[in-house]
């Protein structure tokens, strides 16, 4: 960023609910479905219909508020924002305006070591539109599947000051999602997306400067890359002695720029008014004290959970808690009594090579935490060498077999016996008197080159401890 000016950004998310049938119908909400076979009179807009709000989605919301620490409102009710577009098929779309559901969150972020407070203005209810699917330059299709599927609209207080910032923000937010069962945080698929309202001022300043607000992006990288241009070209265009303008612009991914679609229209342009065909919503203290107990740990506190408990690094802790899958995996693991750095470092590392190099979830993990856990024993009892450890892992994942098996039937039992691993050294020096005197002169590096041909000799089952315990003995080291 240019020196002098500051970013000034707020974040719009997006988030469909993990309900089983629309917001205001019973059509069901499944991805990828033919266009137009989850449709009835209510969700395409037919006159003299009613809609009746799915309770289901009610709860999550309120489930999402309590989460990011947001006042549930006790009342509040539903508008019609008044736009059109093709496929808005009632010509308006039932959302929420003045009394939303959810108001005056935060969300705590850590970037660079560092925590930062994001406030969160609103939580609010609404319904998705249709698609448009463009064929050429000659045909345009309407798909109205999407259409009344819930969302929950996410919106932050104009906190963030980074690009950064804003795709861990995006990044938190979605585990949080995640972890609560109300959003299943597929971007690829539209259940997460975002708009993000960039604008600059000079540093110092607390007047807003003028935001262009970039619409539907879909990917943490491209949040990042997005406004990290925006950013750019609102400097720039300062520089130049010209006028940020309020606009409403499109990220375009290949070209690596935001695009301008069209100017930006104010909210009051909209003519929101109440929603007629819904009644207010009205929610007891009870109700929500039940929501708020059966909230599941999340990821903020079970990562200083993690650090307090396991002694593990906050880093450590930040990637085994982002994924909820991946946590569980872990704490199963460990509660067998393996050691939880050790557990975390083969699941971070081995564990998730194998998983991603096939793109496969931990919960389709062939190599199950007990199976880990009997490994990480046999290395402590001196049974294998890490180094051979890892080979029976790769066997463990890809036939499910315990280790303890893939060991016997391969004959990998480390050798621990004493007399055995010195006859092997004797015979090594003896055969390297060149070597063993340029070590003796102070050539350390050497070490490595012995303990190789011990390695080698033994075909990798000597005990690397007692291995240069004894080496280092007989060469007066």
């Amino acid at each position: 960023m240019s020196a002098g000016y500051e970013a000034v950004i707020g974040l719009e998310v997006h988030a469909q609910m993990r309900t089983a049938s629309k917001i205001f119908c019973g059509c069901p909400t499944t991805f990828g479905a033919e266009p137009n076979t989850q449709t009835c009179p209510v969700c395409t807009g037919m006159p003299g219909v009613l809609p009746v709000l799915n309770a289901k989605a009610l709860e999550y919301a309120v489930k999402t508020g309590l989460a990011v620490n947001c006042r549930i409102s006790p009342y509040s009710r539903f508008a019609r924002k008044n736009y059109f577009y093709p496929d808005l098929p009632k010509g308006y779309q039932i959302s929420q305006y003045e009394l939303p559901i959810c108001e005056k969150g935060w969300l705590d972020i850590t970037v660079g070591g560092a925590t930062r407070r994001i406030g969160i203005t609103r939580i609010h209810m609404e319904e998705d539109a249709g698609k448009n699917i463009h064929e050429g330059n000659t045909y345009s299709f309407v798909d109205l599947n999407r259409a009344c599927t819930p969302l929950m609209e996410i919106v932050s207080e104009p906190d963030i000051r980074s690009a950064k910032e804003a795709a861990t923000y995006m990044r938190t937010l979605r585990s949080i999602l995640r972890y609560l069962g109300v959003c299943d945080g597929n971007m690829e698929e539209g259940s997460l997306r975002c708009d993000a309202n960039v604008s600059i001022r000079p540093i110092g300043r607390q007047e807003f400067g003028t935001r262009a607000e970039i619409k539907n992006i879909n990917s943490f990288r491209f949040v990042e890359k997005a406004i990290e241009y925006e950013i750019s070209r609102q400097i720039l265009v300062v520089q130049e002695g010209g006028k940020v303008v309020q606009e409403t612009r499109l990220w375009d991914a290949n070209a690596g720029v935001t695009q301008s679609m069209r100017s930006k229209e104010e909210a009051h342009d909209y003519r929101y008014f109440p929603e007629p065909d819904l009644a207010p919503i009205v929610v007891d203290q009870k109700w929500i004290g039940e929501i708020a107990a059966s909230l599941p740990e999340l990821p903020h506190a079970k990562r200083n959970r993690y650090v307090d408990a396991f002694g593990l690094s906050s880093a450590d802790a930040e990637q085994l808690t982002a994924e909820q899958p991946v946590a569980l995996w872990f704490e199963e693991a460990a509660a067998t009594g393996a050691n939880p750095k050790a557990v975390a470092n083969w699941l971070m590392t081995e564990l998730m090579k194998y998983l991603n190099d096939e793109n496969r979830a931990i919960e389709d993990c062939p190599v199950k935490p007990g199976q880990l856990a009997a490994l990480l024993a046999l290395i402590d009892k001196g049974t294998i060498s890490g180094k051979i450890a890892k080979s029976v892992f790769e066997e463990m994942y890809r036939t499910g077999r315990d280790a303890e098996a893939i060991i016997q039937a391969k004959g990998l039992v480390q050798i621990s016996d004493t007399s055995a691993i010195e006859s092997t050294i004797d015979e090594i020096l003896a055969k390297h008197h060149a070597e063993v005197e340029r070590f003796r002169a102070g050539d350390e590096k050497l070490l490595g080159f012995f303990v190789g041909q011990i390695m080698k000799a033994m075909k990798g089952k000597a005990n690397p401890q007692m291995a240069n315990e004894i080496l280092r003995g007989k060469l007066g080291r």
